[in-house]
């Protein structure tokens, strides 16, 4: 029996949001879009928080300074069926590629850190959160629960997503292999934060990480990054020298790996937007599966295992009484007589 294997070509991203303004950020994202389909890609990725940005002011200064952004950033972080949100479904749709979007996402009164997986039919197959924002980020978002550890089958193949340090996660990345991933977006926002002074925020350890996955996971990795702008410079730093010093321009590693850990494009230089491609075969997945799959052959399930919760983090579950029999018969029959019913298939 002769099986055929998806081929196809993928994008990933390289490139700065207009900072904390959504509507411009969409619009760039929209173009983006179309450069990549029109260079034959099926599916594009965006950083993580493209959309309206990664809020590095929680990085810069004290929560008292970080104030003056939070408002802004909260009304330009993105509502799932908004007409913006119907922008980017349509611009998938419009050129035939499945887009995988990062974002701020907005529900209710507060913000998740988000990635979107959207099809070639501009169908929202996948809205996962963050499972546990990191760090300083917690004074932004919420969290997500076990179910947005998903892999999602797609016509693609299987793709699921994280984004930033759940790649440091052993336990979400198991569960995630777990579920036979063949496409894995990893996002990033730009490393350009504390350079010198932060080695596990550099991006020698973290495009490790995205390699890593490749080969631990047996599957492709894109891993797009964003960039950090000279306008967002000046709107996070002003003219202050010291905040200067913390963040720079540029950060852009956008990366696509193989699942035996191959870089397959030629890179970007780190301060210029683009989009970098690289052509997959999803063939490969079982050759590479075929040396060493952590949760098949060469695993240990007698001496390790992971527990894996899917239960959705619902905030309210609503609850009704439970009443004897009794009660409840009285109960139906009172309703009936109000409701001018028949208790023997008459009228009251």
């Amino acid at each position: 029996m002769s099986v055929t294997h998806p081929k196809f070509r993928v994008a990933a991203i390289q490139a700065a949001p207009v900072f904390l303004d959504l509507d411009a950020s969409i619009d760039k994202a929209v173009s983006l879009i179309a450069e990549a389909a029109s260079k034959g890609a099926k599916l594009v990725a965006f950083g993580e928080a493209w959309l309206p940005g990664y809020p590095w002011y929680i990085w810069l200064g004290s929560p008292a300074w970080g104030m003056q952004f939070v408002q802004r950033y909260y009304d330009n972080s993105l509502v799932y069926g908004s007409a913006q949100a119907d922008r980017i479904a349509q611009a998938a749709k419009e050129h035939s590629i499945a887009v995988a979007m990062g974002m701020s996402e907005r529900d209710g009164g507060s913000l998740y850190l988000a990635q979107w997986i959207i099809d070639e039919n501009g169908q929202t197959i996948a809205r996962r959160r963050k499972l546990k924002p990191t760090h300083v980020e917690r004074t932004v978002y919420g969290e997500g629960d076990g179910t947005d550890l998903t892999v999602w089958p797609t016509s693609l193949g299987r793709i699921g997503a994280l984004c930033c340090w759940e790649h440091l996660q052993p336990l979400s990345k198991y569960a995630m292999y777990a579920q036979n991933e063949q496409v894995h977006i990893a996002a990033w926002p730009s490393f350009s934060l504390y350079r010198g002074a932060a080695n596990a925020l550099s991006s020698e350890v973290n495009i490790s990480a995205s390699r890593i996955y490749a080969v631990e996971g047996q599957c492709f990795v894109i891993a797009p990054t964003s960039l950090v702008s000279s306008d967002m410079i000046e709107i996070l730093c002003g003219d202050d020298p010291a905040k200067h010093q913390l963040i720079q321009e540029g950060g852009g590693f956008t990366r696509i790996f193989g699942p035996d850990g191959a870089l397959l494009h030629e890179p970007l230089p780190e301060n210029e937007e683009g989009i970098v491609y690289a052509d997959i075969d999803l063939g490969l997945v079982s050759l590479s599966k075929a040396v060493a799959d952590p949760v098949g052959h060469y695993s240990r399930p007698d001496v390790t295992q992971l527990l894996l919760n899917r239960t959705p983090g619902s905030r309210v579950v609503y609850a009704q009484r439970a009443l004897p029999e009794a009660e409840v018969a009285l109960e139906s029959a009172e309703f009936r007589k109000e409701d001018g019913a028949s208790l023997e298939g008459g009228v009251v």
